[in-house]
């Protein structure tokens, strides 16, 4: 058995231990920003160009070893904020991250602000401000804690009340509960037609062309229909998904626009799908000859045909009744009337001179 020497072993050792520090040090000549709110880390420092041009097993390790590093150089930063035991002294460790600086794009546009009301606009206008009042009050008749407005409110429905005091003025014999079912009749049809009017306005307003008015006319066509039909749908609490379905209406709820709803594809996701729309893409582009519909162009001849046809038949029969007019006609059917006319007369003075 060979000996081994004493060098050998204290050198493997230092190699070690090297390796151990080399796994938790990184020098790098510029810091690294971080933001640790939102476990981020930039590093600065340029690359090797040499090592990165082309593709191979030299390049991977290289970058797998740039990655490593900047992980280590974050994992380091973390470990140094304040930390605390999860759900006990036996939980695991949790750091506590400060607030983000770095602001991540959004993946898809924010929402459009709601448009204000017409009261919101008085409101505004006139620096009424919206004080908060508190959902409970005290009933004194029952003794106990109820919502301000709605379902058994305080004081209860006066509609529904056993005794109704008759106002100064009124008469006597007019029935008041009937009146006071009357008046939450008309509170309720005319509360109504104001959420129905905001509505028609922040539609008007979401749109780029003025929407026409919501009554029903003479002459309304399928669109016109159906666009009521939108609106009267998603005017309702839940948008329209739990209203019941026309005949032929399909079965995804309508949109407050109109339109169909927007699909954003998934940034991250199928990439065999975009490889293939964007190939699909390119060879289009790439052909010589354009691609050609042939049902379409000949319907569009045919729609074109049709209506030089009907242009041309419109012109001859405006020609045509301008020929006749109505000028040479008017004495044909006077003289008629007038001769129909006169013989009556005739009649009438031939029998008066033979009874003479």
């Amino acid at each position: 058995m060979a000996a081994v020497r004493v060098e050998a072993v204290l050198a493997a050792a230092e190699e070690q231990e090297a390796e151990k520090r080399r796994s938790i040090t990184v020098e790098k000549e510029l810091e690294l920003e971080y933001d640790l709110g939102n476990l981020l880390a930039v590093d600065r420092n340029p690359p090797p160009a040499a090592a990165l041009r082309g593709a191979g097993p030299r390049r991977e390790a290289l970058l797998q070893a740039l990655a490593r590093d900047n992980t280590q150089l974050l994992v380091s930063r973390l470990w140094e904020l304040p930390a605390e035991r999860a759900g006990g002294a036996g939980g695991p460790l949790v750091a506590q991250l400060p607030e983000p600086t770095f602001r991540l794009p959004r993946e898809k546009p924010p929402p459009k602000p709601r448009p204000p009301t017409r009261w919101e606009q008085f409101a505004r206008l006139k620096g009424i401000r919206r004080k908060k009042k508190t959902s409970l009050v005290w009933d004194e008749q029952a003794k106990e804690w109820r919502r301000r407005w709605g379902y058994r409110r305080a004081g209860g429905d006066p509609s529904r009340a056993w005794l109704a005091e008759v106002p100064a003025g009124a008469d006597p014999e007019e029935d008041q509960f009937a009146r006071l079912r009357r008046e939450k009749r008309e509170r309720v049809a005319r509360n109504e037609l104001n959420r129905l009017r905001n509505l028609a306005r922040a539609h008007r307003a979401g749109s780029a062309v003025p929407a026409a008015p919501l009554h029903p006319t003479g002459h309304q066509d399928r669109d016109e229909l159906r666009r009521v039909a939108r609106v009267a749908r998603v005017s309702t609490a839940s948008l329209g998904r739990f209203q019941p379905r026309l005949p032929k209406e399909s079965a995804e709820p309508p949109s407050r626009s109109g339109g169909k709803k927007r699909r954003f594809e998934p940034l991250l996701g199928n990439l065999a799908a975009e490889r293939s729309r964007q190939l699909e893409l390119l060879r289009d582009m790439g052909r010589k000859k354009p691609v050609l519909d042939i049902t379409r162009a000949v319907n569009k001849q045919l729609r074109q045909e049709e209506a030089e046809a009907a242009a041309a038949n419109k012109g001859k029969k405006q020609s045509k009744r301008g020929k006749r007019g109505r000028r040479q006609q008017r004495p044909g059917r006077s003289g008629k009337k007038s001769g129909a006319r006169r013989q009556p007369q005739q009649q009438k003075a031939a029998g008066g001179g033979v009874g003479g």
